[in-house]
C-alpha cells in the first residue's frame, strides 16, 4: 500500500468532510449532503483522482481500502466542524431544529464521552459504506477501461514520474 497516496487521500477527504460539515448546517440541503458524506463520498473522490490522473490502475481491493479511509477520515472532519457549529446555533437560535447537539454539552462529561463514542461509531459506519462505494467505483473503472491490475504486480498504486 502506498503511504503517500493514503496521506493524500486523507487530506482530500478531510477537506471534503469540512466542506460537507459547513453545507450540512443549511437546513434544506442537510439530508442530501449527509447522505453523500455517508454513502457516496469515496466514489466522488476516487473519480476526481482518476480524472486528474493522480492515481493509476487500482484493484478492487485497493478501491475498497481507499474508500474506507476516505469515509472514516471525512466523517471525523465533518463531525469536528458540524458538532460545534450546530451546538452554537442551537444555543443562539432556539428554533434551530438541528441544534440537538446542545443537549450533549449540558449533561456533563459523561454525555460528552457518549457523543465522542457515537461519532467514532458513525465514522466506522461511514467507512463501511464508503468502502463498498469505493469497491464499486474501482470495479466500474475496471469494466470501462478493460485494464485489470495483475496480481503479481507491485501492490502499490502506479505513478508516472516525469
Amino acid at each position: 500500500m502506498n503511504l503517500l497516496l493514503l496521506k493524500q487521500l486523507s487530506i482530500l477527504s478531510a477537506f471534503a468532510g469540512v466542506i460537507l460539515g459547513l453545507i450540512t448546517i443549511v437546513p434544506y440541503v442537510s439530508f442530501v449532503s449527509f447522505m453523500v458524506l455517508i454513502l457516496f463520498l469515496s466514489a466522488f473522490v476516487l473519480a476526481y483522482l482518476k480524472q486528474n490522473d493522480l492515481i493509476g490502475i487500482i484493484s478492487i481491493r485497493e478501491g475498497c481500502i481507499f474508500g474506507a479511509v476516505i469515509g472514516f477520515v471525512s466523517f471525523l472532519a465533518f463531525a469536528a466542524v458540524y458538532a460545534p457549529l450546530s451546538m452554537i446555533l442551537g444555543w443562539l437560535i432556539p428554533s434551530y431544529t438541528q441544534g440537538f447537539l446542545r443537549f450533549f454539552m449540558t449533561g456533563g462529561f459523561g454525555t460528552f464521552v457518549v457523543m465522542i463514542l457515537l461519532i467514532i461509531m458513525m465514522a466506522m459506519l461511514s467507512a463501511l459504506f464508503n468502502g463498498f462505494s469505493g469497491l464499486v467505483t474501482a470495479y466500474v473503472y475496471e469494466l470501462i477501461t478493460g485494464i485489470k491490475k495483475e496480481n503479481n504486480q507491485n501492490t502499490s498504486v502506479d505513478f508516472e514520474i516525469k
